[in-house]
C-alpha cells in the first residue's frame, strides 16, 4: 500500500510503498477514502526535518542534556550514531482521515465491516487504528467532510477547556485551519466570536461564516467592541515563536478572563498583566481526555461517561453531529483536493497562507500485500537464512548491525505497522519487509528467527517458531511468567529448532577476561553487581505489567544470567526485597540474593533511584584472596597475587560477539552460544524474584 512518510534527517516527504497492516487485537482496519493535511502541524514537522543539527537542538533544548549525558557515558561516536539512527527513522504524516472498515481485531465491538468511520489515521491507503480512536460517520456526512473529524476534536477540546457560556465574547487569535474550526464551534455554542489574523484571505473566509474579524487586533480594539470590558476568553490557535501573541491575548481579556492555547507560541508571560487581571491560562492536550493515555488509546479502556463526559472518542462524535446539523461547515475550508500521488505539490504549498485545507483522495482498492520485496535474496541460499521479528530501535541499533557484521543472510524483517520494517529493510538491504509473521514461519528457506518485539509477545512467538522447527533468538526476557516458560520448555524437545536468549553481558570482552581469571582461582566466589538503571517515565511500556512485565523481568535478567556465568554454576535459590514505593507499578528498586549449586553467592542491586552521573553497571568478583572490578564495561581492575592489573577499552557489552556466534551456529552448526539448561535456569530464577518479594521468602530453583 502507499503511505506518505517524513524522514527527519531530510525533511522531505515521500510516498512509499510499504506492507499493508494486518488486523490487530483491539484495532480497526480501515481503507482510507479521504484524509486532510493539517498545515500547521505538518509544516512544523517538515521545518524541523529540514533544520540542521544545531537548528534541531535549538527547537528541542531539553534533548541536549540527554545527548550530553550519553556522550559522557558511551562516548562521542556512539552518541552520534544513535542520533543519526533516530533521525533516519521516518514518521507517518497525517492524523485525520475517513474510510471504510475492512476488518475488526479481537475485542472490538460497535463496528461492522463496511461501516464508514473517521479516525486519527495518517495519509495511507490503509490504516490500523485502536478502537477508541475510531468513530462511525453519520450517513448525512460525506467522507471528505468526515475526514476533518480529528482536527475538529482538537478545536472542540480547546473550547471545552475555556468553558464558554451562551452570550460570552471570545477572541480567536490565528485563523488557520484549527482557528476556523474553533471560531465556527464557538459561534454554534452561542458565543460572540471575533477572529484575528494577519492574512486577509483568512479573514475573508471567517467573515463569510458570519463571524466578526479584525486584522490588527489589540486590547483597545477588543475593549471598544465589548463596552470597555474586554473578551471573556481568548483561544490561541496561531503558530509563532513570538511572545507578543500571549501578550496580546492577556491584553484582550477582561479581568478573570480565560486564555486557552491550542497552537504553538512563545510563552514568556507578562506576570504583572496576568496578576492584575487574575487570568486563567491552560494548554489544550490535543483531542481530549484519553490522549497519550495508553490504557485508553492502546488498550481500549474507556472512561465512564458519568465521570468523564467528553473523551477523545466522544469529542469525535460531537464534531460529526455538528457537521450533520450544519453547525460546522468544513466544506468551505477546503482550498484544494488532490490525489495522494500529488503529495509533493501539496507540501510545497504549505507556506502559502491561502492554503488552508487540502483533502487527499484515494482511488480504487489498495494493495493489501503484507510482505513487500525490496531487494533480491542471495541466490542459492537455502539454509541458515534469518528473519527478524520486530523493527524497533533495538533492532535497528543493535541486532541488525550485529547480524550484518556476522555475515548473516537476513531474508525478512517483520513489524506491526510495516513502516519501520520497510525503513530497516532498505537501510540494511533486507529482501523482504512485511507485517505477516506466519509467512516467515512458513518460509522453508528460513532457519533462524530473531524475536525483538514487546516482551509479552516473546513466549508465544518463540513457541510458534519452535513448532515450525526454527532456531530462535529471543531478545530478553524469554517469558513473563512460569506458564509461558513451561510452554517453551515443553516445545523444545519436539522441535528441531533451538532457543537462545540475548544474554549478551556474558559475551562482553571484559566479562570473558574476568572469567579466565576466575577459572584460575577455582572454588566458590562472591559476586556483587550494582545497576544504576535510572528513572524511566511512569508510562514507559517496560513498566506496564502486561506488556513489559516490569524492569526486573525485562532488564535484571541480564545480571542474573551474568552471575551464573561468573559462578560457573546453576542457580539453586533466590531471595529478593524491594524498596516499596506504593505506586502500583512492578518493583524496580530491588536487592536480589542468589545462591548457586557450587556454593557461590551473588548480590544484585537493581536501582532506579540513583544519579545518572554515576556508572550504570559495576561488577565486583571476590575469591581466593583476589578481587576483580568491572566498571561500566570500560575498565577491568584485577587485584591479584601479582599486584594490580588494569585493562581499559571502549564500551562493549557483548552484543556483536553473541550475535556472531549464534549466526555461525545457525549457518554451520555447532554448539549454542548459551546452553539451553542455563537459559532456562536463569529465566526461572528471574521469574522467582517477584515471587520472593511477594512471599518474603527464599524460592528454591
Amino acid at each position: 500500500m502507499k503511505q506518505i512518510i517524513l524522514p527527519f534527517n531530510t525533511g522531505t516527504p515521500q510516498l512509499e510503498q510499504i506492507p499493508a497492516p494486518g488486523i490487530e487485537d483491539g484495532q480497526v482496519l480501515i481503507q482510507t477514502t479521504a484524509s486532510v493535511v493539517s498545515p500547521g502541524t505538518e509544516r512544523m514537522l517538515l521545518n524541523f526535518g529540514k533544520a540542521g543539527w544545531v537548528g534541531k537542538m535549538l527547537q528541542h533544548p531539553d534533548r541536549v542534556k540527554e545527548v550530553i549525558q550519553k556522550i559522557r557515558s558511551e562516548g562521542v561516536i556512539s552518541t552520534i550514531q544513535a542520533v543519526r539512527r533516530k533521525l533516519e527513522q521516518p514518521i507517518p504524516l497525517g492524523y485525520s482521515q475517513a474510510g471504510i472498515v475492512l476488518g475488526l481485531g479481537k475485542g472490538v465491538t460497535g463496528f461492522q465491516v463496511g461501516d464508514r468511520v473517521a479516525s486519527n489515521g495518517g495519509h495511507a491507503e490503509m490504516v490500523s487504528v485502536p478502537k477508541n480512536l475510531v468513530c462511525r460517520v453519520p450517513d448525512e456526512v460525506p467522507d471528505e467532510q468526515a475526514a476533518f473529524t480529528v482536527l475538529g476534536a482538537i478545536a472542540l477540546q480547546g473550547i471545552r477547556l475555556a468553558q464558554p457560556e451562551y452570550g460570552e465574547c471570545f477572541v480567536v487569535i490565528g485563523l488557520g485551519l484549527i482557528g476556523q474550526l474553533v471560531a465556527q464551534l464557538l459561534k454554534a455554542n452561542g458565543c460572540r466570536v471575533i477572529g484575528t489574523d494577519l492574512h486577509q484571505q483568512r479573514l475573508d473566509l471567517t467573515a463569510a461564516q458570519g463571524i466578526e474579524t479584525l486584522q490588527q487586533a489589540s486590547g483597545d480594539s477588543i475593549r471598544s467592541l465589548t463596552k470597555g470590558y474586554g473578551a471573556d476568553g481568548v483561544i490561541i490557535t496561531a503558530s509563532s515563536d513570538s511572545p507578543e501573541i500571549m501578550q496580546l491575548a492577556a491584553d484582550c481579556c477582561r479581568k478573570r478572563g480565560r486564555i486557552i492555547l491550542t497552537g504553538v507560541v512563545g510563552l514568556q508571560l507578562n506576570r504583572d498583566l496576568f496578576f492584575k487581571k487574575e487570568l486563567r491560562f491552560m494548554v489544550s492536550a490535543s483531542y481530549g481526555p484519553g490522549r497519550y493515555d495508553p490504557e485508553y488509546e492502546l488498550k481500549g479502556q474507556d472512561y465512564p461517561l458519568a465521570y468523564v463526559r467528553w473523551t477523545e472518542n466522544r469529542n469525535f462524535e460531537a464534531v460529526l453531529q455538528a457537521m450533520k446539523a450544519g453547525q460546522l461547515n468544513v466544506q468551505a475550508l477546503i482550498t484544494s483536493r488532490k490525489p495522494l500521488e500529488a503529495f509533493a505539490e501539496v507540501y510545497e504549498s504549505l507556506e502559502d497562507p491561502a492554503q488552508l485545507a487540502c483533502v487527499f483522495s484515494y482511488s480504487g482498492k489498495p494493495d493489501t500485500v503484507r510482505n513487500v520485496r525490496y531487494a533480491t535474496p542471495i541466490s542459492g541460499t537455502k539454509n541458515g537464512a534469518i528473519a527478524v521479528i520486530g523493527a524497533g530501535n533495538y533492532s535497528g541499533s543493535i541486532l541488525l548491525p550485529g547480524l550484518k557484521a556476522a555475515g548473516a543472510n537476513i531474508l525478512h524483517i517483520i513489524s506491526k505497522s510495516g513502516l519501520s520494517a520497510s525503513n530497516l529493510a532498505k537501510k540494511y538491504q533486507i529482501p523482504e519487509a512485511g507485517t505477516d509473521y506466519q509467512k516467515v514461519l512458513d518460509d522453508q528457506r528460513v532457519s533462524g528467527i530473531v524475536i525483538s518485539t514487546p516482551h509479552h509477545l516473546h513466549a508465544s512467538q518463540c513457541v510458534a517458531a519452535l513448532a515450525a522447527n526454527k532456531h530462535v533468538f529471543v531478545e530478553k526476557p524469554l517469558a513473563l511468567n512460569r506458564e509461558e516458560l513451561d510452554q517453551i520448555r515443553e516445545e523444545i524437545p519436539g522441535s528441531s529448532g533451538t532457543v537462545t536468549v540475548g544474554f549478551n553481558r556474558r559475551f562482553a570482552p571484559l566479562a570473558r577476561k574476568a572469567k579466565t581469571i576466575l577459572e584460575g582461582i577455582g572454588g566458590p566466589i562472591n559476586i556483587l553487581i550494582t545497576i544504576n538503571a535510572g528513572i524511566l517515565p511512569r508510562d514507559h511500556w517496560t513498566k506496564d505489567p502486561v506488556i513489559g512485565g516490569g524492569r526486573i523481568l525485562g532488564e535484571a535478567c541480564h545480571f542474573v544470567d551474568l552471575s551464573a556465568f561468573f559462578a560457573n554454576s546453576l542457580i539453586s535459590g533466590v531471595c529478593a526485597n524491594e524498596l516499596r514505593l506504593d505506586d502500583g507499578l512492578p518493583a524496580e528498586n530491588v536487592s536480589i540474593l542468589l545462591r548457586f549449586a557450587n556454593g557461590s553467592q551473588a548480590s544484585i542491586q537493581y536501582l532506579s533511584n540513583g544519579n545518572k552521573a554515576y556508572d550504570k553497571e559495576r561488577i565486583e568478583l571476590y575469591g581466593a584472596g583476589q578481587t576483580i572490578i568491572i566498571e561500566n564495561w570500560k575498565s577491568l581492575r584485577h587485584f591479584g597475587v601479582k599486584g594490580i592489573h588494569t585493562e581499559k577499552m571502549g564500551m562493549d557489552k557483548g552484543h556483536k560477539a553473541l550475535l556472531n556466534q549464534w549466526s555461525q551456529c545457525i549457518q554451520q552448526g555447532g554448539e549454542l552460544p548459551i546452553p539451553t539448561v542455563e537459559i532456562l535456569n536463569s529465566s526461572l530464577a528471574t521469574l522467582a524474584i517477584p515471587e520472593s518479594i511477594q512471599q518474603e521468602a527464599w524460592i528454591h530453583i
